[in-house]
């Protein structure tokens, strides 16, 4: 209640000078009560740790006390159980059945049962008339207990006839020549109980010992029996030795615990002065505790005095506890006081932050607009120029203003992927980035990723190879653009650092990978770093760019070993021998516009956020990304991507067969690199052709002089083999040339690049690398003779002849070059085009009824943008679709014209947008005219 008071005191009115007083005053009477309640609460647990302190010594004292208590009971029952067995088979059998042998070896066998006892002894009770014929049978003199010497005469003696070997040298002791022995010896037989003599010092071991006596009498006693019953039928005294200090420590080694405690056993029968039987005068604690003992001799008395070895100890855990409890309670103050005076400076912060807050809002809208409007700015004239070189390339040109053309469109393209990979970046960091779903060849995919850079490699001298393993479906569902775009961007930064050597892209099933890897394993080939690669150059081990790949691993719904059989996991490398990444480079490699250094940006070029924008679209295609990178050496990127198998569904999609007119034919390669020559071999099986592979020209003859009646239609040699002999080459051909089974087969030299040409021997005809299906095709068609059988026009252009023939279509774009180039690509494949410049002329087109069969609506226009116009354009059909009138209806379904969106902006969003709006496609600028009739072939038929 009083924190209600305090709490409703200082917020209440006032100002703000005269609440932090009020604060101040409450922080000082709180560090008041503190450390009040630290000293308090100090104190109560110093008195606590003392009391549980006196009960721990307390058990352990009872403990201790009741163990060596127990232990003695167990004994003096034995002692006395050995009793009767002496009175039954010494004094009861005539002869008698015990000896000394008998005896002594009887209570060592049973010593374990005595565990206080360090002997036992049985004495006789011997009168004075007895005597002479007693010493006659034992054969030795009664001695006297003190000197050694025989006993003087008395009226009886108590002769020591059995002794356990421990204490032997105590027989023919008389038990009553001394005082003592005598006054124990006297009392048990008159008790009838056992009784203890005072501690004495044993004679042998000179330590404190007790003895424990028992009377044996002749016959059974009632309990009530009188003293002089019990003296006249007593046979003789069987007694324990005890040795009390030995056996009290092994007690307490057993009980050993963290807190020596320190134990003096007492004989207290005389109360002032007693009797230590174990022990020391060893300070220790204060404190100590008294454990009382009975030993069953009514008589005598002893205790067990304990206390600790150490004092106390200063008690750390209740200052600790005080202490961090004072500090905690200091700090909780002084947070309330320290937050009372910020309040005021919160309050602003918050407002600061609120407006900052909107501000970034704003911003991040304005970042957005910037993109869109940036995009749109830049590829509307973009669109223009590589519209207009497109179809430039169409007219007659000679071959120098080809070569003119083809550099601008080369370097448009380049503007135009700098531009697309600034705005992926901006789509992945607003989490706006997503992927398509569209069939696709993945194998005619890398065939034009290398026709990217085939330029390049040819003009560095490098061996650029693709690799498809035949476990890799013919046509995949995927984005194949955003895989490409991961193909090429580490494809060009390989190309960007190597200047010799090779760059190898291979792409498998990654069920194939694991399970080549455990082959390698049974064999013991783990080690990959002396493997031959594809130019004969050092690489780096491939196998560590794809270590902790989760792909590798049994469990997870994207592992290598799914259960949906229709999805496909692939596992692509890109292999290079160039300069490596720098060992403290490689942590950031992935990280956004983040190079090597800056002699590298300045030798190379590029952002820096290829791989970045790589790792993401990966992670889209629930994949991973690594790579394994030695400087001098090379690199390898290695990544996974998951698709759907579509040729499972053959109804969805018909894989084209090989060209018929190389079907059935047989090559022979000559190449003494396994890598390069599988590449090779690769290449010529998608044509359809058999190939065999040796490693060097006497192979090669001698295959084609043994081959029979097999044909081979053609030899490719690699140049490396080629110029390594020219007597050899020289040979091959003339061999080759005098086959008397057929044509001979024609020749060609597999080179890297156009440097490398000189003058063969034959002038065989020359292939130049990288290896594509369709370059392939066109060098072995023109070399064999062979025409396509459909004729120079490719089946694409027919099949799109046959698709937009005859079609209507209208093109709504502001400005006059766009509209230009849309309309000649179409108008290209027979499609008859009108174009409109505005949103409203588009209405007055489409207003129904209509002859058109497609609209491309620009987004961005003056006066009335295309969302606008297509709302409209939508509204005046469901209009036309309530009307019910004869011979309307039947028109109805043709005027729901498909429309396009057609703009430069290529922001996620405005893809959304233009879904929502109800238009149905979408193509982006600037574009190519295969953009534009793949969107028109989704609502056509040929």
């Amino acid at each position: 209640m009083w924190v209600k008071w305090w709490w409703e005191k200082i917020s209440g009115n006032g100002s703000m000078k005269v609440k932090s007083g009020c604060v101040r005053r409450v922080f000082y009477s709180w560090i008041v009560f503190c450390t009040v309640g630290g000293l308090y609460g100090f104190w109560h647990m110093s008195l606590n740790a003392c009391e549980q302190r006196k009960e721990t010594l307390i058990s352990m004292c009872d403990e201790r006390a009741r163990m060596v208590q127990d232990q003695f009971n167990v004994s003096m029952n034995h002692i006395q159980a050995m009793s009767i067995l002496i009175k039954t088979f010494h004094h009861n059998m005539n002869p008698s059945s015990i000896d000394q042998t008998t005896f002594s070896r009887y209570t060592e066998r049973t010593a374990f049962e005595r565990p206080l006892t360090s002997g036992v002894a049985y004495a006789v009770r011997v009168l004075h008339s007895e005597r002479e014929q007693f010493e006659r049978q034992q054969g030795w003199t009664i001695k006297n207990m003190d000197t050694l010497h025989p006993s003087p005469v008395q009226d009886e003696y108590a002769p020591v006839i059995f002794a356990q070997d421990t204490i032997s040298h105590v027989i023919s002791l008389d038990v009553l020549s001394g005082k003592e022995d005598r006054e124990n010896v006297l009392r048990a037989r008159e008790s009838g109980k056992g009784v203890l003599t005072a501690p004495f010092r044993l004679l042998k071991t000179n330590r404190l010992g007790v003895i424990l006596t028992f009377a044996v009498y002749k016959r059974s006693l009632p309990s009530n029996a009188t003293p002089d019953q019990r003296i006249q039928a007593t046979d003789g005294y069987l007694g324990g030795v005890f040795d009390v200090e030995s056996l009290v420590e092994k007690l307490l080694q057993q009980l050993a615990s963290e807190q020596a405690v320190i134990v003096n056993v007492y004989d207290t029968t005389n109360n002032t002065h007693p009797i230590i039987m174990y022990g020391s005068n060893v300070s220790g604690d204060s404190f100590s505790y008294v454990s009382t003992l009975n030993f069953g001799d009514p008589l005598r008395k002893h205790e067990m005095h304990c206390r600790f070895k150490r004092r106390p100890p200063w008690p750390w855990l209740a200052f600790n506890t005080c202490v961090g409890g004072f500090v905690i309670c200091v700090l909780l103050g002084y947070i309330f006081y320290a937050t009372w005076n910020r309040v005021v400076k919160a309050e602003e912060d918050r407002d600061e932050m609120t407006e900052l807050k909107k501000q970034a809002e704003a911003a991040d809208i304005a970042k957005s607009q910037f993109l869109a409007t940036v995009s749109h700015e830049i590829r509307t004239p973009m669109n223009g120029v590589l519209g207009m070189l497109h179809m430039l390339m169409d007219t007659d040109l000679d071959v120098t203003q080809q070569e003119y053309v083809r550099t601008a469109q080369g370097s448009g393209k380049a503007l135009v992927s700098l531009i697309n990979e600034v705005l992926d970046q901006a789509k992945i960091e607003a989490g706006k980035l997503e992927l398509e779903a569209s069939l696709f060849d993945l194998r005619a995919l890398l065939d034009d990723v290398l026709s990217l850079f085939s330029e390049k490699s040819q003009a560095k001298g490098i061996e650029l190879a693709v690799y498809v393993s035949d476990k890799v479906p013919e046509v995949l569902i995927g984005d194949p653009g955003r895989f490409r775009q991961i193909i090429t961007n580490l494809m060009g930064n390989s190309i960007k650092f190597t200047e010799k050597g090779h760059i190898y892209v291979t792409i498998h099933v990654v069920e194939e990978v694991v399970h080549s890897i455990e082959i390698d394993k049974e064999l013991g080939m783990e080690d990959s770093s002396n493997r031959v690669s594809l130019s004969g150059f050092p690489v780096a081990d491939s196998r560590r760019s794809w270590e902790g790949f989760r792909a590798f691993s049994q469990v997870g719904p994207l592992g290598s070993f799914s259960s949906d059989a229709d999805l496909i996991n692939l596992i692509v490398s890109v292999e290079d021998t160039g300069e490596g990444i720098p060992l403290e480079a490689q942590s950031r490699i992935f990280t956004p516009f983040m190079q090597v250094g800056p002699s590298v940006s300045r030798r190379h070029g590029g952002t820096g956020i290829g791989l970045s924008i790589s790792k993401c679209l990966v992670g889209l295609m629930n994949g991973e990304i690594g790579f394994v990178s030695v400087p001098k050496i090379g690199s390898t990127f290695t990544f996974t991507a998951l698709f759907t198998n579509a040729c499972n569904n053959h109804h969805q999609h018909q894989s084209n067969p090989p060209s018929s007119e190389f079907q059935g034919m047989r090559a022979l390669l000559i190449d003494p690199r396994p890598v390069r020559a599988k590449v090779c071999r690769y290449h010529m099986q998608r044509l359809g052709i058999r190939i065999k592979v040796v490693s060097d020209l006497s192979q090669g003859l001698s295959t084609i002089t043994e081959e029979g009646n097999q044909i081979i239609n053609m030899v490719l040699i690699e140049q490396q083999v080629w110029d390594r002999d020219s007597c050899m080459s020289s040979g091959f051909v003339d061999s080759t040339s005098r086959v008397h089974h057929g044509v001979p087969p024609k020749l060609f030299i597999l080179v890297n690049s156009n440097a490398c040409l000189g003058e063969s021997i034959g002038n065989p005809r020359v292939i130049i690398k990288p290896l594509r299906a369709s370059m392939l095709a066109a060098s072995l068609q023109r070399a064999m003779g062979v025409t396509c059988r459909n004729g120079e026009v490719p089946a694409t252009s027919l099949s799109l002849g046959h698709l937009l023939g005859g079609r209507k279509i209208l093109i709504v774009d502001d400005n006059g070059v766009n509209r230009t180039v849309a309309a000649g690509a179409l108008k290209k494949y027979g499609a008859d085009v009108v174009c409109v410049s505005s949103g409203k002329e588009a209405i007055s087109k489409l207003k129904p009824p209509h002859d058109f069969d497609a609209c491309f609506m620009d987004i961005q226009m003056p006066e009335m943008d295309g969302f606008e116009a297509t709302k409209k354009i939508r509204e005046m059909e469901r209009c036309a679709r309530s009307n019910k009138r004869e011979g309307f209806v039947d028109k109805l379904s043709k005027w729901d014209v498909p429309i396009l969106a057609m703009t430069a902006d290529v922001i996620q969003a405005t893809h959304e947008e233009c879904v929502r709006r109800g238009m149905d496609g979408y193509v982006s600028k600037p574009f190519e005219a295969e953009q534009l009739y793949r969107e028109v072939s989704r609502f056509f038929h040929s």
